[in-house]
């Protein structure tokens, strides 16, 4: 195995030995963690002893060995008398799981503490693309939504989106006022299953005025698709596209583990 300082970055490293309310122990053991986790140091391979982690990290012998212990607590490591620490744990990559209902509830707060302006709301024929993710015929029209939402005037989200399966036509003025998962839900549109893409994107002209940004500054791009299930079968009812000024949002995960 490769020196372990090897594998972090300069900030990474100096960010131990900064003056934060953090227990430095806790820091080494989240730096080691992380990089069990993400595959960067893999399953068997063995760890640097204390000493060794001591004289990398710039820490005491002490600090050290409660981060390896914490790892060994959380049967990451395992440590073995003579035969040193080695990773126990098996990176498999794949998507993040997330619980759907807290997830959805923190879509709508958001939008009740922010304001919103509708730009279009009309039923139209989607791009190619999103007519073909929604299982759309030639000729056939779905929910056009366009929108900026904002917080204390500023301008943090360019929203468009295309729906299909509501029961019943909405006008613009209700999506000024009530967020779009409680039409969805009052209409009886039940969302079972949620995947997001985020990336990064270059402002266009269009976007950096929307967003009061310069051309070609980077945004946060998020496309959610939105599913519901009939009869086992899932089907793809809502296709959202987001661009985001990153000085106003950030997008934040807090993930536990699944209790079995």
């Amino acid at each position: 195995m490769n020196p372990i300082a090897d594998i972090f970055s300069e900030s990474q490293l100096k960010g131990l030995q900064q003056d934060t309310p953090t227990p430095l122990y806790f820091r080494l053991y989240s730096l080691l963690k992380n990089a069990i986790l993400d595959g960067t140091v893999a399953n068997g391979s063995q760890m640097p002893t204390e000493q060794q982690l001591a004289s990398t990290f710039g820490v005491s012998r002490i600090t050290a060995k409660r981060a390896m212990d914490e790892l060994a607590a959380e049967d990451l490591v395992q440590r073995r008398r003579g035969k040193g620490t080695h990773v126990t744990y098996e990176y498999k990559p794949g998507p993040v799981k997330a619980p759907l209902v807290g997830m959805l509830q923190e879509i709508e707060s958001m939008a009740r503490h922010s304001d919103v302006k509708v730009l279009e709301c009309k039923k139209l024929q989607p791009p190619g693309h999103v007519k073909e993710a929604l299982g759309l015929g030639e000729k056939d029209k779905a929910l056009y939504l366009l929108r900026v939402r904002s917080r204390d005037g500023q301008p943090f989200g360019y929203y468009s989106s295309w729906t299909i399966g509501l029961t019943q036509a909405v006008k613009k003025r209700e999506f000024a006022v009530t967020p779009r998962l409680a039409i969805f839900r009052k209409q009886g549109l039940k969302i079972t299953h949620v995947t997001q893409t985020i990336s990064a994107v270059a402002a266009t002209p269009e976007l950096a005025a929307r967003l009061q940004t310069e051309p070609g500054a980077p945004l946060i791009s998020l496309l959610r698709q939105s599913f519901e299930t009939h009869d086992g079968e899932e089907n793809l009812v809502d296709y959202l596209q987001v661009y985001y000024h990153p000085d106003r949002f950030q997008y934040q995960m807090d993930l536990q583990m699944d209790k079995e």
